[in-house]
């Protein structure tokens, strides 16, 4: 463990020492690590949980868990993990990547901090550019300081300018002096006491987060075309996959619409008005009893499944009356089942009557399914094979 450690260290952060001292570098690597020793030149460690207590004459890099650096370090610091803690002066600049990331001494250099929450306490004696979701800087800084994050508040002497990118709130403390220029975007102004000076002016930039009336409806509508064409495309493919799997079943709904009376058409359709509608009047007076409640369960499935099929063949039906009509073809693909449902969902989108057209046609395919598995499940002399 220790090993990969190492060369991960080697490969990966090495690079960084490139202003390193001319002395021997010290590398360490532990599970839990003490580095109590002090380091002539540069130093490397590595760990689940990487303390720092003694000098380090170069630069220092460190990756692990959690990293606390309790001693001075006359270079510059590379620090990456998931808690940072910088409690000692730093010669050089300093970089850190983190979770949680806290500066409390100064330095002498530049900071760049990434993390989602980084507080620097310490003043900085070159530039400082932080990006976080909560950021503090509250000991000012020397050079130009940057920040972007969600809530941002500053405090100190800053000599140079300051710019700030805020989707949520800046907050300047009592008492804070700016000598060179704010720049800053935000979503509303910041409140500046009266005690907060600015020398070289203050520049404030509006960016709302939210859109405007118009673009919030072009985006409604941008959603409901989205979810209309995975819908209908959902259903096109479910039709096809059933058209083609079961051709005969397609076949016998479009043959009863050709062969028999329009009036045995008419009672099929009635048969699935009542199953459809009177179904759920059932099933909720069945839930009001303890035994009732199994079979209530049991039909809601049986009842779920024939509502899909009903659409389903609905616009299969659809599909064959159209072929039939215009192809004269009577045998079904699956291709004819995606033309049909494509035909119905069209029909829908119509305002009250597509929507009634629709339910005449899940009536007709729910009576005419019914009968379809009731002869199958019961058969007489001759059954035709549906599926």
């Amino acid at each position: 463990m220790q090993r990969l450690l190492l060369i991960a260290l080697a490969l990966v952060l090495l690079p960084a020492s490139a202003s390193a001292t001319d002395a021997s570098a010290t590398f360490s690597a532990a599970r839990s690590l003490v580095v109590a020793s002090s380091s002539p030149g540069n130093a490397y460690a590595a760990g689940m949980s990487v303390v720092v207590t003694a000098p380090v004459a170069g630069d220092l890099t460190a990756t692990g868990g959690s990293i606390v650096v309790a001693a001075p370090v006359q270079g510059d610091e590379l620090l990456v993990a998931g808690s940072v803690d910088a409690r000692a002066r730093v010669g050089g600049d300093l970089r850190v990547f983190g979770g949680s990331i806290t500066i409390d001494e100064s330095v002498a250099g530049d900071i760049i901090a990434f993390g989602f929450s980084v507080r620097s306490i310490g003043h900085a004696a070159g530039s400082v550019f932080i990006g976080a979701a909560d950021a503090t800087v509250t000991n000012g800084a020397s050079g130009p300081v940057t920040v972007y994050g969600n809530n941002v508040s500053l405090a100190g002497d800053f000599l140079d300018d300051v710019t700030i990118v805020a989707s949520g709130r800046l907050t300047l403390a009592a008492s804070t002096t700016i000598a060179g220029a704010l720049s800053y975007q935000a979503p509303e102004p910041a409140a500046i006491l009266d005690s907060v000076i600015v020398a070289g002016g203050i520049t404030y930039t509006n960016a709302s987060y939210l859109p405007d009336p118009g673009t919030s409806r072009i985006l409604g509508f941008a959603s409901i075309g989205f979810f209309l064409f995975a819908r209908i495309l959902g259903a096109l493919i479910l039709a096809g996959l059933l058209a083609g799997l079961f051709p005969r079943l397609a076949e016998a709904l479009v043959e009863r619409v050709y062969e028999e009376h329009p009036r045995s058409v008419l009672l099929t359709m009635l048969l699935g008005f009542a199953v459809l509608v009177a179904t759920p009047i059932l099933l909720l007076l069945l839930s009001l009893t303890f035994v009732g409640f199994g079979i209530a369960l049991l039909l809601f499935i049986l009842y779920s499944l024939l509502a899909f099929l009903s659409v389903m063949y609905a616009g299969i039906f659809l599909g064959g009356m159209l072929v039939r009509r215009f192809v004269h073809r009577e045998t079904t693909v699956w291709h004819d089942g995606v033309v049909g449902m494509l035909t119905l969902s069209l029909v829908a989108l119509v305002p009250s009557v597509g929507m009634l057209a629709v339910f005449l046609l899940m009536t007709f395919a729910a009576g005419a399914l019914l009968q379809l598995f009731f002869s199958f499940a019961f058969p007489r002399e001759e059954t035709p094979e549906l599926l």
